[in-house]
């Protein structure tokens, strides 16, 4: 805050609170400097609030401390949602260039004339890219692919149909068993007292002849 505007805030703050107003011109001259001092780095129109703010709610005396522990709540909470990505438009090489750039950013994030820039608005994948993806799948190198083969056996036989251009039964669900499309064949048997059939919930069948019916017409 501009020292020139203190008297103007104390003499506000005074029409709320009297006793802060000092009659003295030694004291006042004292109390001007003691709050210049103190709130420095806060912007008027937010210690003007942060003022109605208190005797909004307390007959409490109001100290230029609660002011400026405010302010530091206010642009801490700012700063640490700010994922202070790198000035546009500045040579790194440039390190003087650089930093006072990166440090009038800052500034202008602490003292809300910024929007915090969140970091997963750096990271985030672009919606386009990220149909792109889910289209394609995610990709494994064909030596990792091999090594892991062992661990992932369903994943690994419907690759290899693939790609010997074969029909995959997992792309469709099992019109037998009523395995979901992804999922493997569970096993059914019929009831022997109703004769209705029923499904085993566990899963890891070998495909139904029915199913890879329906993959090849899907097909």
């Amino acid at each position: 805050m501009n020292p020139d505007r203190i008297p103007e805030l104390i003499a506000r703050i005074a029409l709320a609170d009297p006793r802060v107003r000092r009659t003295d011109e030694a004291e006042q001259i004292a109390q001007i400097d003691m709050w210049a001092g103190i709130l420095a780095d806060v912007p008027f129109e937010y210690a003007l609030d942060a003022a109605q703010r208190h005797y909004a709610t307390t007959s409490w005396p109001l100290l230029p401390a609660d002011i400026a522990t405010r302010w530091q709540a206010v642009v801490r909470d700012r700063m640490n949602r700010d994922a202070d990505p790198e000035p546009p438009g500045v040579d790194p090489d440039d390190e003087q260039a650089y930093r006072t750039q990166l440090a009038a950013r800052r500034l202008a994030v602490a003292h809300g004339r910024t929007a915090p820039v969140d970091a997963r608005e750096l990271t985030a994948v672009p919606d386009e890219v990220q149909q792109r993806l889910n289209r394609i799948g995610q990709y494994i190198p064909d030596g990792a692919r091999q090594q892991l083969a062992a661990y992932r056996p369903v994943a690994a036989e419907r690759e290899r149909l693939v790609r010997q251009g074969q029909a995959d039964p997992l792309s469709v669900p099992c019109p037998w068993c009523d395995a979901p499309t992804g999922h493997a064949c569970r096993g059914r048997r019929v009831h022997p007292s109703t004769r209705d059939p029923e499904t085993k919930r566990q899963g890891g069948r070998k495909p139904h002849p029915s199913r890879i019916d329906a993959a090849r017409t899907a097909a």
